[in-house]
């Protein structure tokens, strides 16, 4: 299983990142992903999650409105999408796959939110 994260970089308060996750190695079709965030001096926090097929979708309140989950499954991709961003959403974004009772991490893509 690989998860490669892209799309972090540097953007200022009411900005907008799109964020990727291209999977291999496994039947992506077939599992639901998350996106996952950390900030520094915090723990991780569980930030959207989608089903397999995409049909359903879950978000932490704080960002209820302004992020949007969504993936490709012919390019084996989960998106996330960050509007108005607020610099409380600084962090590293991981993605995120749970297949057999086991967790399976990408490296991770940092977002700075600054003016």
């Amino acid at each position: 299983v690989q998860l490669v994260e892209s799309g972090g970089g540097l953007v200022q308060p009411g900005g907008s990142l799109r964020l990727s996750c291209a999977a291999s190695g496994f039947t992506f079709s077939s599992y639901g992903m998350r996106w996952y965030r950390q900030a520094p001096g915090k723990d991780r926090e569980l930030v959207a999650g989608i089903t397999s097929a995409g049909g359903s979708t879950i978000y932490t309140d704080s960002v209820k409105g302004r992020f949007t989950i969504s993936r490709d499954n012919a390019k084996n991709t989960v998106y996330l999408q960050m509007n108005s961003l607020k610099p409380e959403d600084t962090a590293v974004y991981y993605c995120a796959v749970s297949r057999y009772g086991m967790d399976y991490w990408g490296k991770g893509t940092l977002v700075t939110v600054s003016s």
